[in-house]
């Protein structure tokens, strides 16, 4: 239970430091001329980064353990998070976002560590501690991240980013044991990416890996397109959004931490896949016909509720799936192919946004989060053998694979 409270803290700090930032990121980057296509080349690049992240610190947590990946990429966070603070151009802060994407791969370590440290049958409630401090982070940071910009100014929410990652390499290196025993680790290709196709060669993982790329494609670009279109329909700036961030911060830490664990038991992961991809879709395409913040806010707790359930439960199904020596490269494989879809989704969405109409953006967005819920019935059903367990791991050929939340999402 110690090592529970360790990693959830770890991962919590991490996304306090990630939610400080949010809200003001697109008006930030709206202030050095980026409309649709810039500021979702923003949102973009810090996902492509991920994907290289993760190509290569899941193997490496695999080969190395846990713990020297999570230390290194909390001091690479603090950098980028400078960078942010005082960019006083676009490129800048497009630098501070490949740098921050790259440290941004560090999710896919602490998802292992979580793997590590829980038996199967309590793996998915595992991911679902990590989902609360997810959500936890995205209730504080953007309220942290108000009342700094508030205060302090444009550098203010930056500079308290990288004060709270730098505690948060000094708590971990103190009181964070390594999690992976010497006896699993094992030496892959670092730069060796076959482990995408392994995954999607797997009968029993492809269809979840469908998913794992579309609906982070579809929710990436629902974020560009989200603060733009409030922006001008609703007037909203920051403070609207620091509210809105919130919201689905404590929905997800409500959810994820508290009810997640109780609903698996009865329904199975593979239910809650499939229902929140659809309520996701729902909550996107409704957006551009809401004519009040009231119900934009309303909307975005189903949102929150939908993501909720679906996040941990397509984690869990994923780490059942892997050999225990494969933790972090399964995951790995699974968090790259959605940082392929969260890079292409800001791009896309951004771009049919300025070029076509805002409400064509949310109904593309919605439209491939339906097809991820199609996909997702074709999903292996997990049995649960005894309430208030998770399925045993399932015999899946050991083949090597990759690496890399929320996910800005």
């Amino acid at each position: 239970m110690r090592r529970f409270v360790i990693i959830f803290f770890t991962v919590l700090i991490d996304l306090i430091g990630f939610g400080i930032i949010l809200p003001i990121l697109p008006f930030y980057a709206q202030r050095f001329g980026a409309a649709g296509l810039g500021y979702g080349g923003v949102i973009g690049v810090f996902s492509l980064m991920q994907f290289v992240a993760t190509a290569l610190l899941g193997k490496l947590s695999d080969r190395i353990g846990r713990r020297p990946v999570l230390l290194t990429t909390m001091l690479v966070n603090a950098v980028g998070y400078t960078l942010f603070a005082f960019a006083g151009s676009y490129w800048v802060l497009f630098l501070s976002r490949v740098v921050s994407g790259f440290a941004g791969g560090n999710i896919s370590a602490a998802q292992a560590y979580m793997a590590d440290i829980t038996t199967p049958a309590e793996r998915s409630r595992g991911m679902g501690m990590v989902g609360a401090a997810f959500g936890i982070g995205f209730s504080l940071g953007p309220a942290i991240g108000g009342f700094a910009h508030h205060w302090g100014g444009d550098a203010a929410p930056g500079l308290v980013a990288v004060g709270l990652s730098l505690a948060n390499f000094v708590s971990a290196y103190f009181i964070l044991p390594e999690s992976l025993k010497h006896e699993l680790r094992v030496k892959r290709p670092i730069l060796d990416m076959a482990h995408i196709g392994d995954a999607l060669a797997r009968p029993r993982l492809r269809p979840l890996m469908a998913v794992w790329a579309l609906v982070p494609l579809a929710f990436a670009g629902y974020t560009v397109a989200l603060p733009l279109r409030a922006a001008a329909a609703l007037g909203w700036q920051e403070r609207e959004m620091a509210i809105l961030f919130t919201i689905i911060g404590v929905t997800a830490a409500s959810v994820q931490g508290y009810f997640f664990g109780k609903i698996v038991r009865r329904v199975g992961e593979r239910t809650l896949v499939i229902a929140g991809t659809f309520g996701m879709a729902l909550a996107i395409a409704v957006v551009p016909f809401l004519p009040s913040s009231a119900l934009l806010y309303g909307w975005t707790f189903v949102l929150a509720v939908s993501n909720s359930v679906f996040a941990p439960a397509a984690t869990g199904l994923v780490s059942v799936y892997a050999d225990p020596n494969e933790q972090g490269t399964v995951l790995g494989a699974a968090q790259a192919i959605a940082a392929l879809g969260r890079t292409a989704g800001p791009p896309l969405i951004g771009t049919v946004y300025d070029l076509v109409s805002p409400i064509t953006s949310f109904l593309l967005a919605g439209v491939v989060m339906v097809l991820a819920g199609l996909a997702a019935f074709g999903l292996a059903s997990v049995t649960h053998h005894a309430a208030g367990q998770a399925p045993p791991a399932s015999p899946v050929p050991s083949v090597p694979l990759p690496d890399p939340p929320p996910s800005e999402s």
